[in-house]
């Protein structure tokens, strides 16, 4: 193993040791903290605004560890392969982790696979905003998704740090919410 495998081992058993110490999460049917953060879609740089993309519908934010971990990395790959789903509900998907613009542009074309944007909150406040930050390692997320819905709502949150169930958790709750909102 070369050092850089053993690192992300390490960050990988440690976001796992220390999920059940994460800070509580934002609770459905509060307001959403607005945000704009420096992002990479397909690996181009720009700023992604909340507020904007809600006047297209609900966004599904999600915080996520680390790029390129193996959890972080699976969680990615479900979140590309549901792009579809989630255009057909007219949601946009932003991950948001602590990493540099220049991981993210990578990650963005590799896991991501063009299909979704990535932001970077390297001063950690969107972490904090929305209590995502885990509580023993702050400069890193917890692996929780919120579903915000375009009156600035948060819809639904789900915390996990397994990443199986974040995109099938957050598009049943877009459909029930687009249900009862035709």
């Amino acid at each position: 193993m070369n050092n850089l495998t053993i690192s992300r081992w390490i960050i990988a058993c440690s976001c796992l040791l220390l999920s059940g110490l994460a800070m509580a999460e934002l609770k459905a049917g509060a307001t959403a903290p607005e945000f704009s953060a420096p992002a990479a879609l397909a690996g181009k740089v720009y700023t992604f605004s909340l507020d904007a993309a809600l006047k297209k519908g609900p966004v599904v934010v999600y915080f996520y560890p680390k790029a390129f971990t193996t959890g972080c990395t699976i969680e990615a790959k479900l979140f590309a392969d549901a792009t579809d789903q989630f255009a057909a509900l007219n949601a946009t998907v932003i991950g948001i982790s602590g990493d540099d613009i220049e991981t993210l542009q990578k990650f963005s074309t590799g896991p991501c696979g063009g299909k979704f944007a990535v932001a970077g909150d390297l001063d950690r406040h969107i972490m904090k905003d929305y209590d995502a930050a885990l509580t023993l390692l702050p400069s890193m997320a917890d692996r929780i998704s919120y579903v915000v819905t375009p009156d600035k709502k948060i819809l639904y949150v789900y915390n996990s740090m397994s990443p199986d169930l974040h995109v099938n958790n957050t598009l049943q709750a877009l459909k029930t919410w687009q249900a009862k909102n035709k």
